[in-house]
């Protein structure tokens, strides 16, 4: 079996990055770099690849479980793809004050499906923590949420949550660029809790999950499931927006990391997806490439469809939104569904904030 030739170059590539990552692993394992301790509990959710793991949805989850208990959570992200520079106050917990822009596509939808939760946006995410313990002294939140932190070393944290792609191929993980791995899987042991996502195919993902059970680490296991399927036609979501009938012939557009996962998604509610369009994870939109998007579903008489997380990204520029109006509009909600070990996650949830 030949090895494919772009691989074979960008490994040296790989090894480099290798390198520098465990340098800089152990540096903070000897002592030599230096963790802050956060006056407010932290929960830390990231993963070891990039993009792609369903990580969104499970903070979403988390945020809710908090909220459900009497914990007011703030969420403290980098805010990948905004606008903006420095912290941010995204959401002061009692309205939505930037738009995706400015704060990002999955931070701004984070706001507003939590409009309870306090959101911040920093390059820094110890300045973001520092911010909000000095802006909310008057009404500490009970928990810092950190948002793809896993390889964000300087804060300690009281709970650092790990999430694996059972889709992705585990056992031929590569670093990137040759693959898509951050940091190797060995690291995963790291964590006080890994969550094995994604999980269609149980026969491969159970042996993911006996490779991940030699961590030692506790093991949850989800699965990602369709939400509602709702219309848009403005620059802002309708309060009397319903579950729409499925069975629409569609053409799907999105830039996502797994538009693969997307598809099947749609598939499964029974949405005939007769084209798509996809672009890079996190890629800008323009009206340019919407244009396109628009001209090509109009001449085959189908419908648009996207996801949750791109309808926000387009919000941010309501233009957008005006140049594919003309015909029908939905995006898809998807949510996190924990079928084994959710009672280990909301212990150890609860463990992390004194309860």
């Amino acid at each position: 079996m030949h090895s494919n030739p772009l691989s074979l170059l960008l490994r040296p590539f790989a090894i480099i990055y290798r390198l520098i990552v465990q340098l800089r692993n152990a540096l903070f394992e000897r002592h030599l770099f230096r963790r802050w301790n956060s006056p407010i509990p932290v929960v830390s959710i990231g993963n070891l690849s990039a993009g792609g793991t369903g990580k969104t949805p499970l903070v979403d989850w988390v945020v809710k479980y908090y909220l459900s208990i009497g914990c007011k959570p703030a969420i403290v992200s980098r805010g990948y793809g905004r606008e903006s520079k420095g912290v941010q106050l995204v959401s002061d917990g009692q309205q939505v004050l930037l738009s995706s822009r400015e704060a990002g596509d999955e931070t701004a939808m984070l706001a507003w499906n939590n409009p309870d939760a306090i959101v911040v946006v920093a390059e820094k995410r110890k300045k973001g923590v520092i911010w909000i313990t000095k802006h909310f002294a008057a009404r500490v939140p009970g928990v810092i949420i950190l948002d793809d932190a896993f390889q964000h070393r300087q804060i300690r944290r009281t709970l650092d949550i790990a999430i694996i792609n059972a889709e992705e191929p585990f056992f031929k993980a590569k670093m990137l660029p040759e693959g898509r791995l951050r940091e190797p899987l060995k690291n995963l042991a790291r964590a006080d809790l890994i969550l094995l996502n994604k999980i269609s195919d149980p026969q491969s993902a159970a042996a993911i999950a006996t490779e991940l059970e030699k961590t030692r680490r506790p093991l949850v296991k989800a699965r990602l499931k369709t939400g509602e399927l709702l219309c848009f036609s403005g620059a802002f979501i309708s309060a009397e927006e319903a579950p729409l009938k499925r069975h629409l012939k569609a053409m799907a557009f999105a830039g996502i990391a797994s538009p693969e996962s997307f598809l099947e998604s749609l598939r499964c509610e029974g949405i005939q997806v007769e084209a798509h369009r996809f672009f890079h994870d996190h890629e800008p939109f323009t009206a340019k490439k919407l244009q396109s998007v628009r001209r090509e579903a109009e001449a085959k008489g189908l419908s648009l469809i996207t996801t949750e997380k791109d309808y926000f990204r387009m919000l941010g520029t309501p233009e957008l939104i005006r140049i594919i109006s003309s015909l029908p509009c939905y995006y898809l909600k998807v949510e996190t569904d924990i079928f084994e070990g959710k009672e280990t996650l909301q212990a150890m949830l609860r463990t992390a904030i004194g309860k």
